[in-house]
């Protein structure tokens, strides 16, 4: 089928057409491979964040053909529809490739766009295991590019908040942590769009995803861990499709508790359960000499939004909701009132590598996880399983962990 560029004409949307309003920043031309008329994660998450964003532009898309790339174009008011990833990212006018599709397809397609000199947005995983990451940061290393990788939890206010109050002592010195989660993946049955995930090689696991995602933000607040110990089972081998509830082989881990000390000193346990809990979706505990606080979520992918900050100190003899300073809205003021939705972390993260990109990232603020980032966090995972793997406590910090 033929593969070149189709353009589209752009529709007046200003829901989906992104312009700046600020004459004194240029605009970021953004590409996104795996944007689809049929819908998903790029149009759930990606589209929004950057319609309410001022710096962007979403200037064009690639999808697996140029048919599915204009209906794409057309429904989502996108200008240039490209029938590859390679065809988008050899584009002028694109600045930024965000690359949104399934984990096993990451080194591929992003491959071309750091070939090309782009800057690249991708989902985390950066990619189906440590080697592919560690290719695609060195790749980009080489060449000079500006990364970002799907870890928004990094950038959301709350955690912003969160990681403030435990530096400037709300907690006095941490002591223990302890996080529950629920894992949306790995639990008793699938459907088609995530049978892949069933796979323990496709990358895209409860481990890599869901506490990817937490243990990032957990080592964002309070540090790194030193040393790990580890249990990750398999305990449903087999698990039911939910409409023709055809049964199918699992190898990837439903069951996952890590403990370890920080290297802080403090001591930390997680546990991760594949699928839905009635009980708990997400809990998080900081213990310290003066204090608690607690992360809570109503949400299994709680890293998307919607978390909620409780505290107690000193002489409180209970716990206390706390709100998030506006100022850690930065200039997000309209996701205030829409933290719940998926796109409300991403947009954060847009907003920092918009900065980030533009030399406007204040002094004292950090920037977004980058390829490098994504590395160590591929490396930490490692480590994991091996001490899983041998039953025996492993040391991290001196792996990158």
């Amino acid at each position: 089928m033929e593969r070149s560029v189709v353009r589209e004409q752009a529709v007046a949307n200003a829901g989906v057409h992104m312009m700046s309003t600020s004459p004194r920043r240029e605009l970021i031309r953004v590409g996104v491979v795996g944007l689809s008329a049929r819908g998903g994660w790029a149009a759930t998450a990606h589209v929004p964040a950057l319609a309410g964003l001022d710096g962007y532009e979403l200037r064009a898309l690639s999808a697996g053909t140029a048919e599915s790339a204009r209906a794409a174009g057309k429904k989502y008011a996108v200008p240039l529809a490209f029938g590859s990833a390679e065809e988008l990212a050899r584009s002028d006018e694109v600045d930024l490739v965000v690359v949104t599709v399934k984990v096993p397809h990451h080194l591929e397609l992003i491959r071309p766009a750091l070939e090309a000199g782009k800057m690249v947005f991708s989902e985390w995983p950066l990619g189906a295991d440590l080697a592919q990451a560690e290719e695609l940061a060195d790749l980009a290393r080489r060449k000079g590019v500006l990364t970002a990788v799907g870890l928004q939890a990094r950038s959301a206010p709350p955690l912003r908040y969160l990681r403030d109050l435990v530096a400037d002592g709300y907690v006095g010195r941490v002591l223990s942590t302890d996080m529950l989660g629920s894992g949306w993946i790995g639990g008793a049955t699938y459907d088609d769009d995530y049978a892949y995930v069933l796979d323990v090689t496709s990358g895209a696991t409860l481990l890599t995803i869901p506490f990817g995602h937490s243990v990032d933000a957990l080592t964002m607040v309070l540090g790194e861990f030193r040393e790990v110990s580890a249990l990750i089972e398999n305990l449903r081998p087999e698990v039911t499709h939910v409409t023709s509830r055809a049964v199918a082989a699992k190898s990837a881990e439903d069951q996952i508790a890590v403990t370890g000390v920080l290297e802080s000193g403090a001591v930390a346990a997680l546990h991760f359960r594949g699928g839905t809990s009635r009980a708990t979706a997400f809990h998080w505990e900081i213990n310290g000499t003066e204090g608690d606080l607690v992360v809570k979520a109503g949400l299994e992918q709680w890293w998307y939004g919607g978390t909620r900050l409780y505290g107690a100190r000193g002489d409180e003899d209970a716990l206390t909701e706390l709100p998030v300073p506006a100022r850690y809205q930065r200039s997000l003021t309209q996701w205030a009132d829409r933290s719940a939705e998926p796109a409300c972390g991403v947009a954060h993260e847009y907003a920092l590598l918009r900065d980030q990109a533009t030399g406007s990232l204040a002094p004292d603020e950090d920037g977004v996880p980058d390829f490098r980032h994504a590395v160590r966090r591929h490396a930490m995972l490692e480590r994991i399983r091996e001490a899983a793997r041998t039953g025996r406590k492993v040391t991290l910090a001196e792996h990158g962990g």
